[in-house]
């Protein structure tokens, strides 16, 4: 089963930094996006969802910190990890950052390397479902760099749809979801989908597990979780 490798936007004016981080992260295994102003950046997340956001401090039109302060008072993104890149170095230009909502804050010039491994650290903190590591839960395994899912160590066939739900499911054991959060985390705001879509998918996820359809549980009048118990 395919599945559309995750994005990462980049706001950015300086072309060569562009070049650079996009090579970088590609090589990762990331798909780049890259506008140059914040007008830019914000139409496109009117669009797109990306993973997360490198988000230059200094940019042509307005600062990065404004971006980066609308964005925190949306609803919509007001989780969505972001990295902030810049040039300053003071230790109060980085407080202001971290006080806006930066998750982090990278100092150019920087090693790719370097921010490769900070964006792997900050996608498993704020968003496990997108983490690499094998997911585990009773019989079943989800192994999100092949796209597999087994369960008793055989391998089932599972939709892409059902895929990208029991990740998320997965990565969040116990917790219990209302079918509009499952909505906006698994397939985005923007997804035209209606809530009793969710049932469908949740009943064809079922359908696929098998012997393993008991750890989907639905909570009356809530939504439904993950859960061994």
């Amino acid at each position: 089963m395919a599945s559309a490798s995750p994005t990462i936007l980049i706001v950015e004016d300086e072309l060569a930094i562009v070049e650079l981080v996009s090579f970088a992260l590609k090589a990762a295994g990331w798909e780049v996006d890259a506008v140059h102003t914040t007008a830019d950046a914000w139409t496109y997340l009117q669009g797109k969802r990306p993973q997360l956001i490198l988000l230059d401090w200094m940019l042509p039109d307005q600062s990065g910190l404004r971006l980066l302060s609308r964005l925190r008072g949306d609803r919509n993104f007001n989780s969505m990890p972001i990295i902030m890149l810049t040039a300053k170095s003071m230790e109060e230009d980085k407080i202001a950052g971290l006080d806006q909502g930066a998750d982090d804050y990278i100092t150019k010039p920087f090693s790719p390397r370097e921010l490769v491994s900070r964006i792997k650290a900050l996608i498993r903190r704020k968003a496990p479902e997108h983490a690499e590591m094998t997911l585990h839960a009773g019989p079943l395994q989800l192994d999100p760099v092949s796209c597999r899912v087994s369960v008793n160590n055989s391998q089932i066939e599972i939709g892409h749809a059902e895929f990208k739900l029991l990740k998320f499911l997965i990565a969040h054991p116990e917790r219990v979801f209302s079918r509009s959060q499952l909505l906006d985390k698994v397939w985005g705001d923007h997804a035209v989908l209606e809530e009793r879509t969710v049932d469908v998918h949740v009943l064809r996820l079922r359908k696929a597990l098998g012997a393993a359809e008991s750890l989907i549980q639905t909570v009356r009048s809530v939504g439904y979780m993950l859960s061994e118990k």
